[in-house]
């Protein structure tokens, strides 16, 4: 079965569109942690949620909350950085997945540098899994950095599916994408790792990534939470997981 991971930093940006300088036990809303429960109430498999080092959605008190609330499986979205990676030791979450982290962006765009940076990275996952953390590294769907990405020793990769969904209504550019996204999960799985993807997936783009092999998990926040916004979350989270059935594996 094809789990589905939340990622609830939309709901936190939200929240600080309004109350970035709330101190306090203040009940300031949306409370992301409400939501990563609502979303395990509707039947997702995990939470995902991105400590970026500036603070712009999910902050410190969000993270711990969520390890004492949810009940599934905890995903810590994060870039290679020694405060964040000392946050992640403390906190311990069930996996934790380094993104690379632009300041200027407005989300995580691109993938992970493994190839350019295989050193750093080997010993952050070394600490990591030392501390029983799995690892995961978010990457484009490219030969070298899926081989990189298996010689660091991480447990799973996240395969950047943007481009896919960007270019999803231009057939030739799709289906370019759809195998580059084939031939990443085969080498991964004939490596050892185990497959997520994430990136712009919707109800609409998600049923064509049933041809992608031995996938996992797929991670997903924009268009839930946008999707929310209308129907609600738990409506939201059952629309995504319908079309996420039937997955062959």
């Amino acid at each position: 079965m094809l789990k589905l991971g939340v990622n609830i930093d939309h709901v936190a940006t939200l929240r600080q569109a309004r109350y970035r300088d709330a101190t306090g036990e203040r009940r300031v809303e949306p409370d992301p942690v409400a939501a990563a429960l609502a979303c395990e109430q509707a039947g997702c498999h995990g939470i995902t949620a991105h400590l970026r080092e500036d603070r712009r959605h999910i902050v410190d008190r969000d993270i711990w909350r969520l390890r004492e609330a949810i009940r599934t499986r905890l995903n810590f979205e994060m870039a290679n950085a020694p405060e964040i990676v000392e946050i992640a030791l403390k906190v311990k979450p069930d996996i934790v997945c380094l993104v690379p982290e632009r300041r200027q962006e407005v989300t995580t765009e691109g993938g992970l540098d493994v190839a350019g940076q295989l050193s750093a990275i080997t010993e952050t996952r070394k600490r990591l899994n030392d501390a029983g953390i799995e690892v995961s590294l978010f990457i484009a769907p490219d030969a070298p950095q899926v081989a990189a990405a298996a010689e660091s020793g991480a447990q799973f990769i996240e395969l950047h599916t943007g481009r896919y969904a960007d270019h999803f209504h231009l057939k030739r550019e799709r289906n370019d994408e759809l195998q580059r996204l084939i031939a990443a999960s085969k080498q991964a799985h004939g490596l050892g790792l185990r497959v997520n993807a994430g990136h712009g997936f919707t109800t609409e783009n998600i049923p064509l990534i049933h041809l992608v092999p031995h996938l996992v998990e797929l991670n997903i926040g924009h268009s839930i939470v946008s999707r929310a916004v209308f129907i609600g979350l738990d409506a939201a989270v059952k629309e995504i997981l319908k079309v996420m059935e039937g997955y062959p594996g």
